[in-house]
């Protein structure tokens, strides 16, 4: 009877992490070994000073990512912040650890006080005992239910980090929008400098009341690729976390725990809706214009960017798609569970007839 129900559930636990890994791209990587040499000569040139889109992209190992998911689940409507170390190779940033602070955080800002200062002296300390050399590479924080961006706070805070601490990058976890797509919702970022103004960034479905922000902040910082990565020693780790990581997910109903968020959202998409209908002179732009198209930097044609109407219809679209997906899950786990019921009925009945 146990040996069934252990069997289920282990099995049920591999598919999960299989498709989780599946969903967020995890590939296999080894380049765990610090090189000193190379780590020197990177701040000997500092190649990023010449170009403010030096850096590309973003890998982040798998247990770096579950570490962060978990923290910001972990907070649930309230911001928290956390530190990832790691590397630089080229013009890539490689996250492989993250660990987070005692910070100070509310549903919409997070500050980072002298007792988590004192917490990173500490910790830092200790990695250099067990020899632990990479650097600290970047900080995290959560985005409760509004999408992955850099409000103007973030702004500010990773421009000191720049200015201070290179090579630095940001992340942002939407931990909400984790929970009802099962797709890790990150955004990684780096500010330009002061005297360099950039594109905007590229269309999110940002709620009414950040909005503002969200514009006002936009061309002050550009959005890089990321990927996520798993070494054979990521593997026990990996396995650990996971398990909590599980159990969380299974013992939580996604459609009750994004209530609020999805009303939210809703009456997010109603108001912008409403907005759009009184502002005539918007409507007959759109109308006229539908997909604006300008001229390229060298002459070529500009990417085609969404009208108003569009940018609600996607914000629209994805989440009739995140709701689609919690209630499929909720429908697989009531199909999971009553599966290794069913065996467990069986495997009483075996048992009353073998006595």
């Amino acid at each position: 009877f146990t040996k069934i129900l252990m069997e289920d559930k282990h099995s049920a636990k591999e598919i999960a992490k299989k498709t989780w890994e599946m969903e967020n791209n995890v590939t296999e990587r080894d380049i765990l070994k610090f090189n000193e040499e190379e780590n020197d000569k990177l701040f000997d040139t500092r190649p990023w000073l010449k170009d403010p889109h030096y850096f590309k992209d973003v890998k982040i190992s798998v247990t770096a990512l579950i570490k962060m998911v978990t923290h910001c689940r972990r907070g649930g409507d309230i911001e928290v912040m956390g530190l990832m170390q790691g590397k630089v190779i080229g013009t890539s940033f490689y996250v492989l650890d993250a660990f987070g602070l005692p910070v100070e955080g509310t549903e919409t800002r997070v500050n980072a006080g002298a007792e988590a200062n004192e917490y990173l002296g500490d910790y830092m300390g200790v990695c250099e005992d067990v020899g632990r050399l990479e650097n600290i590479c970047g900080w995290y924080h959560s985005h409760p239910g509004y999408a992955p961006w850099l409000s103007g706070i973030d702004v500010g805070t990773q421009s000191l980090y720049q200015a201070h601490q290179e090579p630095f990058v940001a992340i942002v976890i939407d931990p909400k929008r984790t929970i009802s797509s099962g797709k890790v919702d990150i955004g990684c970022f780096r500010t330009y400098p002061e005297d360099y103004k950039g594109k905007e960034s590229e269309f999110e479905s940002v709620p009414m009341e950040k909005i503002e922000d969200f514009g006002a902040h936009a061309n002050r910082y550009y959005k890089l690729e990321h990927s996520i990565f798993k070494s054979e020693l990521d593997q026990s780790q990996f396995e650990f976390l996971w398990n909590q990581y599980w159990v969380q997910t299974l013992s939580t109903s996604s459609l009750l725990l994004c209530k609020e968020a999805v009303a939210n959202t809703i009456t997010d998409i109603s108001e912008k809706v409403h907005k759009y209908k009184n502002n005539p002179m918007l409507m007959r732009r759109d109308k006229l214009v539908g997909y604006t198209t300008g001229r390229g930097e060298r002459g070529g044609e500009a990417p085609k960017k969404d009208n108003e109407i569009a940018k609600i219809n996607k914000g629209t679209t994805k989440m009739v798609l995140d709701n689609s997906h919690m209630l499929m899950s909720e429908v697989l786990k009531s199909m999971i569970f009553s599966h290794i019921e069913c065996n467990n009925e069986e495997a009483k009945k075996d048992v009353e007839m073998e006595k």
